[in-house]
């Protein structure tokens, strides 16, 4: 299985290199021993099923063009929500990165739920139950207005409270970003209440093609940081939600630095973007943050959070529940506005 593509999960890192190890000595015995087949190699322990925490529950939705987006819901008890938290991910991966398996801290949809709010993970156009209907994926600008027909068609059904967040990460925050600056207050969609994003910037820190290596798979060289940042077994937990990229996903990420540029300017929600102490994927030093405050001149509120000890896969680690805990401080200030 390769890595994910750019804004995704990638798979456990490489274990130390040992070269210039002393290499053993043969034993007498296995040099009288007769040739023969190599012995083969065990097979792999195959993953069990992959099941939502508990209170999460898998659903569908319509989204127009005959394409059913697929996804997790948790809904608070006994309550009506405060909001909603619309959760879109990342690239290579799947809403199961809202609902982190290896420690019940990690999970967004549980915490939400357990806060008032309830929280839509959708699997992306191109992922889940779509990707047999988008094998080739949908350019960021579709996929925003295939996202907000689903988000409607789950509005006709749910009570929405008093609007929707969008928190997302990496490539799911370009979505988000569209979904924002496309947003004209069509009385049939929820509030958008703003947005939240982790892992997206304005420009990328290497160029794509330093990242992509051959057949679309990826360079992930340093990428999730120390492992002493995620909980045990997060590798293989993690390897349940990945995903193919879609190619024209991969298309859109390098026309990314120009397309925010075009599209900032008409965001005018509350944004939040937070970058973790070991980000790898994007420039994010102090005249980086300045160009995308900037950008987002129409924004009422831009702020921009370091989370320390935490990866580019922020939900995926220890650092999942401070993070997830901010995003929700942040969505009660959205409602405050």
């Amino acid at each position: 299985m390769t890595g994910p593509q750019p804004g995704g999960v990638a798979l456990a890192p490489q274990s130390p290199s040992t070269a210039g190890a002393p290499t053993p000595t043969r034993p007498p015995s296995a040099a009288r021993r007769p040739a023969g087949p190599a012995p083969r190699p065990a097979p792999p322990v195959p993953l069990p099923p992959w099941t939502p925490s508990p209170g999460v529950r898998q659903v569908t939705l319509a989204a127009g063009d005959g394409i059913t987006l697929s996804g997790l819901l948790a809904l608070p008890r006994g309550e009506r929500p405060r909001a909603t938290v619309l959760a879109l991910h990342g690239a290579g991966t799947s809403a199961a990165y809202f609902d982190g398996q290896a420690h019940p801290g990690t999970s967004l949809l549980t915490l939400a739920a357990d806060l008032g709010y309830a929280v839509l993970a959708l699997d992306r156009p191109g992922y889940g139950l779509s990707a047999a209907r988008l094998p080739q994926g949908l350019p960021v600008a579709e996929q925003a207005a295939t996202v907000r027909a689903a988000l409607r068609g789950h509005a006709a059904l749910h009570d929405t409270g008093a609007g929707v967040l969008v928190l997302a990460h990496s490539f799911g925050g370009k979505v988000a970003l569209r979904m924002a600056a496309d947003d004209r207050g069509d009385p049939s969609d929820p509030v958008l209440l703003g947005l939240d994003v982790s892992g997206c910037g304005e420009r990328y820190a290497r160029p794509l093609a330093e990242l992509t290596g051959p057949a679309g798979g990826v360079r992930w060289s340093g990428h999730w940081g120390p492992l002493r940042l995620y909980p045990p077994h997060t590798f293989r937990a993690s390897a349940r939600m990945v995903s193919p990229v879609p190619p024209r996903e991969l298309r859109d990420a390098a026309r990314w630095p120009g397309a925010f540029a075009a599209l900032a300017g008409r965001v005018r929600v509350p944004v939040r973007f937070t970058f973790a102490e070991y980000e790898a994927l994007w420039h994010c030093d102090a005249p980086a943050l300045a160009r995308l405050r900037a950008g987002l001149r129409a924004a009422p509120r831009v702020s921009v959070d370091r989370q320390p000890g935490a990866g580019h896969n922020i939900s995926l680690g220890w650092a999942a529940r401070a993070y997830h805990l901010r995003a929700l401080a942040f969505a009660d200030d959205c409602l405050r506005r």
